[in-house]
Order: structure tokens, then C-alpha cells, then sequence
């Protein structure tokens, strides 16, 4: 037994099935007399939900990953090139492969039986998100062993310099003085260009910060409304058997009521049998003295 084999086969597992079969394999490991591979195994944590769809996603659609990975590292690039045109092609074609990707892992929770809702969604698409910005989470999230969902740094990391700052600025001619004249506009170009740079970025970060309340108010109501739905549903499920319970008390009523005419009509026949009985057993009686007296 190794770690990454147990590992593997454990990440692949429902979250609700995951702690009784770490258990047993860290037991196992146990028996066999490897406390250290034993305490490995125990230490693994429960995925959460929105990584266990995002694991299941990288395991059920493998082929996915490398076009997903590939699309990062051109993301990346252009933005350390300031690339304006790539950046907004490769922005849209994000946009689109998330969106799909995020609706496409919603579908595969569901097949596989743990149907999810919109907050885990978009706690499997802001994976995502990291993926395409930070290689380190790309690597982790196709192993498909993620605990917790990732978060992308805001925005993509910046280049280290602009690359205009980095092309070498031709050294000005003594003997011609309009290159010597030129030269400071090229700086201020460049420094205007920095400039608006930092300010795009600032936009986007702040963009970014909205973007990420608004997620979390988002994931907060879907889990609320999630809550009120579960409420609701063992509200309804306690009113139908009352209703079932009350249909019962009816039933059992309507019956006792029948049984108690019923019965009510037997004692009235019964009374009446009784009184019919006593004046024929009057009627006999005075007849007996009348014979007697030698009446008769």
C-alpha cells in the first residue's frame, strides 16, 4: 500500500464516503505495521463539496485539462507582453471555457448522484479562475485532489516590468540635437504608458474586489435559500402526515359515529323489546290473579 495509490483512489470517492474509507485504509496500514504510512493516510482531509466537483471534474473529463492549462500560459503571456489584442481575444475565449466548464462539472455532480447548486458552481469556477492565473494552481488542481476550492490572486500577476521599459533607448547623437530632443518625449511615453498601465490594473483589481463581494453575497444567499429549501421540505414532509394523521382521526371518527348510531339504535330497539316484554309479562300477571280469583 503507498500513500499516492491511496490517495488517488480516495479523492476520487464522494465526499460522505470519504472519512470511512481513509479509516479503513489508515487501519489497514495499521495492521500491516506501518504507523508511518498509517498517520500519512490519517492526516488526508474530507474534500469539500465544491472540490470534490472540481476534482471529479479533472477525473471524469480528462481531456479538458491541457487545453485548460495551455490556455493559462497564454493568459500569462500576454499579460507579461501587454499584448492588447491577445488579451482581449484570450479574455473572451476565458470567459466562455469557464462558464462552460463550471455548467459542464454542475452536470457531472449531478450524474454522479450529489446534485449542486449555484454557490458551488461558482466556488468551481473561481478554481478555475486560479488555474488560468497562477501556475502552482493549475499543477494542483490537475492532480484532482483538491480540499478546498482555489482563489485566484486579484487579477493576473503583473510583469515584472513593462516590456517597452525593458527595449534599450538608442543612445542620442551629440551632432544631431533632434535625437537629443527626441529622447525625453520616448521617456515620458513610456512613463505615461506605465502609468495608464497601473491605473488599468488598479480598475481591474478593484473590479476584481467587487467581483468577489458580490460572489460571496451570491454564495451566501444560494446557501441560505439552500437552507430555507431543506426547511421547507421537512416542513412539508411533517404537514402531510399530519394531514395523513388527521385524514386517520377523521375516519376513525366517521366510524365511531356509525358505530355509535348504531349501537344507539340497538339500546332503542332494545328498550322497546324490554317495555314490550314487561306489559306482556303485566298482561300475563293479571290474568294468572284473575284465575286464580276465579274471575276468568
Amino acid at each position: 500500500m503507498e500513500l499516492d495509490a491511496v490517495a488517488e483512489e480516495l479523492y476520487g470517492l464522494r465526499p460522505e464516503e470519504f472519512v470511512a474509507a481513509r479509516d479503513r485504509f489508515a487501519a489497514q496500514a495499521r495492521s500491516s505495521g506501518d504507523r508511518s504510512l498509517a498517520k500519512e493516510i490519517a492526516a488526508l482531509r474530507r474534500p469539500s463539496l465544491a472540490a470534490w466537483v472540481s476534482n471529479l471534474l479533472v477525473r471524469r473529463r480528462s481531456a479538458e485539462v491541457r487545453p485548460l492549462l495551455a490556455l493559462g500560459e497564454e493568459l500569462r503571456r500576454a499579460h507579461r507582453e501587454l499584448d492588447g489584442s491577445q488579451l482581449r481575444r484570450l479574455a473572451r475565449r476565458q470567459s466562455e471555457v469557464i462558464g462552460a466548464l463550471g455548467r459542464q462539472a454542475r452536470r457531472l455532480a449531478a450524474e454522479a448522484g450529489h446534485p449542486v447548486g449555484e454557490g458551488v458552481q461558482r466556488e468551481v469556477e473561481e478554481t478555475l479562475h486560479a488555474v488560468l492565473a497562477e501556475p502552482e494552481a493549475a499543477r494542483e488542481w490537475a492532480a484532482g485532489r483538491l480540499v478546498k476550492p482555489l482563489s485566484a490572486a486579484i487579477g493576473f500577476p503583473a510583469a515584472d516590468e513593462p516590456a517597452v521599459a525593458r527595449r534599450p533607448t538608442p543612445p542620442a547623437s551629440r551632432a544631431d540635437p533632434s535625437v537629443r530632443e527626441a529622447e525625453p518625449s520616448g521617456r515620458e511615453e513610456d512613463e505615461e504608458r506605465r502609468r495608464r498601465l497601473a491605473e488599468a490594473r488598479e480598475r481591474a483589481r478593484e473590479a476584481e474586489r467587487e467581483l468577489r463581494a458580490r460572489r460571496g453575497e451570491a454564495t451566501a444567499a444560494e446557501a441560505e435559500a439552500e437552507e430555507a429549501a431543506r426547511r421547507a421540505a421537512g416542513a412539508e414532509e411533517r404537514l402531510a402526515r399530519l394531514r395523513a394523521d388527521l385524514q386517520r382521526a377523521q375516519e376513525e371518527q366517521r366510524q365511531a359515529r356509525t358505530e355509535e348510531r348504531d349501537t344507539r339504535d340497538r339500546a332503542r330497539k332494545a328498550a322497546q323489546a324490554v317495555r314490550e316484554a314487561e306489559r306482556r309479562a303485566r298482561d300475563a300477571a293479571a290474568r294468572a290473579e284473575d284465575v286464580a280469583s276465579g274471575n276468568d
